[in-house]
């Protein structure tokens, strides 16, 4: 009789204070263009894409927007540009 193998999942590490959320439905799109609105009343990042639609990302005051294009190609992070910090705080 063979030995029962017993199999356990691998733990994730725990990283404190992150969140991460995914849009699957803009999975495969083709970004048209990349917008940063800030003003007194309104405060966002619009992805817009090809097929006329877009992801819109409101932020609230007190952020630092911090931009980075990077090439993922490999697999492996490829800085290719690094933007100064937009530094934002808002009326609310």
């Amino acid at each position: 009789m063979a030995d029962s193998k017993v199999t356990r999942s691998r733990a994730r590490k725990k990283v404190p204070f992150r969140r991460v959320l995914s849009f699957p439905q803009t999975k495969g799109k083709i970004i048209a263009n990349v917008e940063l609105s800030l003003s007194s009343d309104y405060r966002a990042v619009d992805i817009r894409f090809e097929d006329k639609t877009s992801l819109t990302l409101s932020i609230e005051p007190c952020f630092q927007v911090a931009p980075v294009l990077a090439d993922w190609k490999t697999g492996d992070y490829r800085l290719l540009k690094r933007w100064r910090p937009v530094h934002g705080m808002m009326n609310v």
